[in-house]
């Protein structure tokens, strides 16, 4: 009997080796009977990405730190979304082998907050400006929040402010903000550095809460730091679990098992169901 090869996806980015995605991915398409495989490619430019890409006859990918914007020219087409949000975390192959980039970033932000706290007019700080905090400023707006943006660069701040329309300040003026949600969006605190915090602890009292978009840690320094300042907290899980499902819904057609990706993730983190 013929052996039929795997649909196979991967995961561009420097560094990838932390990541659980594949863990996430290839446990969900187990569980949704889908031969398929996911693996970490380790990769410094997009072009190499796009190259590895037909070497492999991927029929997907995610794209992570530092591609997520580089990516996009090297694409055959781009949705209407991922252009208004300026950058691209997935990329699908269709039955003519052309590239299209799409943003699952967006809505993993979005349904992570709202499993928490309602989005409307609420006002949100976002510490970053790469294509995270693209992702967040625009789904905020998408459900009639108010973004706002930190940046440790001002002028990269306020250029992605401009685009967005919403203030923009300095790092170094954080402590002049306060918002109803605080959001990081860098990869500050990911391990293996995760003894430290974009922020510093004593301006997070001016946030009631705080969410950290880096899943692992679970519980990062920013949120240990938060929770000692009376804030409550969200770990970005539920956006790494949303963002992901939303990728196997574009290559499969499928609704894939969410709670279950949820639970592979936790039990490798080593958290409890419901952190």
């Amino acid at each position: 009997m013929t052996r039929i090869a795997p649909m196979l996806f991967a995961l561009f980015g420097n560094p990838v080796g932390h990541s659980l995605s594949p863990l996430m991915h290839n446990a969900a398409y187990e569980r949704m009977r889908i031969n398929a495989h996911y693996i970490p490619v380790c990769v410094d430019d997009a072009a190499e990405a796009i190259e590895r890409m037909t070497q492999l006859a991927l029929r997907g990918a995610s794209i992570t730190i530092p591609l997520k914007t580089a990516v996009m020219p090297l694409l055959d087409q781009v949705d209407d979304t991922s252009r208004m949000i300026g950058a691209v975390n997935t990329i699908a192959r269709d039955a003519n082998d052309r590239l299209a980039g799409y943003n699952t970033d967006w809505i993993g932000v979005v349904r992570g907050l709202e499993e928490s706290l309602e989005i409307k007019d609420k006002t949100f700080a976002i510490v970053g400006a790469g294509g995270a905090a693209r992702a967040a400023a625009f789904g905020i707006r998408q459900r009639g929040g108010l973004p706002l943006i930190v940046n440790r660069t001002p002028a990269k701040g306020e250029k992605l402010a401009k685009e967005f329309d919403c203030p923009a300040y300095p790092l170094a003026r954080i402590a002049e903000v306060s918002a109803d949600c605080l959001i990081n969006t860098t990869s500050v605190g990911m391990t293996p550095d995760n003894g430290i915090s974009p922020v510093v602890k004593e301006v997070l009292k001016n946030f009631p809460w705080v969410m950290d978009c880096v899943y692992n840690p679970l519980r990062t320094r920013l949120l240990q730091d938060a929770a000692q300042e009376g804030c409550a907290t969200i770990t970005g899980l539920g956006m790494f679990v949303h963002q992901g499902a939303e990728q196997i819904k574009l290559w499969t057609g499928q609704e894939p098992p969410r709670e279950l990706m949820k639970q592979v993730v936790l039990e490798r983190l080593g958290g409890r169901h419901g952190d």
